[in-house]
């Protein structure tokens, strides 16, 4: 039997990670799209390295600490609860969705006692984008995958490659001192503010003051580049200031 992916992605309450077949699903369909009513209005979501280039040129990322201690990071989607200021009557309104979001009703696991770590493709089967009536068809009519299941295969890969790699790079950022607090002290307008507690980012000042044999064991690794990644996403801030702006402006 399949195991839970070692992710913490939601799954639909009362529901139950499946293992997605080929006979048994024949028919199921995917329904495109983004909305509050399938969980995407959240105010922000998880990152993960490999996916810094992208998620950079849209959103600020930040990081935060789980319950054990270790760093993972955040694009940060808006400023009040349950507020995705990208989200609208259309969709999501963005070049790039962060793969967690994007994967919809698909998780990663493994089979419990075998002898390779291949992940396997897992559906939560109460997840409401899921239909038999209405969608796009995860597979072909002789038993392939269809195109929109390979993408989502992708969105998995990235997510299982992602998590691979998220604590070597934060223990490498960690080990050449260049995780600090920031702080996020938002003003929208005269009567609207927001102070976002429990922020990390790179630190600056220490990025510019590594040494040479530092700053070429992080560039051998590429984790050079994403430290400058997430320092240039922080421009984003602005971007949604000017969304949550709009929003109020229109409400």
């Amino acid at each position: 039997m399949p195991s839970n992916p070692p992710m913490d992605l939601p799954i639909m309450e009362n529901s139950k990670p499946t293992l997605l077949d080929n006979v048994e699903h024949h028919d199921l369909r995917l329904i495109p799209g983004h909305s509050a009513a399938w969980g995407d209005a959240v105010n922000q979501v998880r990152v993960y390295p490999n996916e810094f280039a992208e998620v950079q040129r849209e959103y600020p990322i930040f990081f935060r600490k789980d319950a054990q201690g270790s760093f993972y990071a955040v694009a940060l989607l808006g400023f009040d609860r349950d507020e995705n200021l990208f989200l609208d009557g259309m969709g999501w309104n963005a070049r790039y969705i962060p793969a967690e979001r994007g994967r919809g009703p698909f998780l990663l696991g493994f089979r419990e006692g075998a002898h390779d770590d291949t992940p396997m493709v897992l559906i939560d089967p109460l997840h409401p984008r899921l239909s038999r009536n209405e969608g796009i068809p995860l597979f072909l009519p002789h038993g392939g995958n269809a195109p929109l299941l390979e993408h989502h295969i992708q969105i998995l890969q990235t997510l299982h490659s992602g998590l691979t790699l998220n604590d070597d790079v934060f223990g490498a950022w960690l080990d050449a001192g260049l995780l600090a607090p920031v702080k996020v002290d938002i003003q929208i307008n005269d009567d609207t503010g927001y102070d976002i507690p429990d922020l990390f980012s790179i630190n600056a000042e220490a990025l510019a003051k590594l040494d040479g044999a530092v700053l070429a064991g992080l560039n051998a690794r590429g984790y050079l580049g994403l430290a400058f990644q997430v320092l240039t996403s922080l421009a984003n801030v602005q971007q949604l200031i000017a969304l949550k702006s709009r929003n109020l402006q229109g409400a």
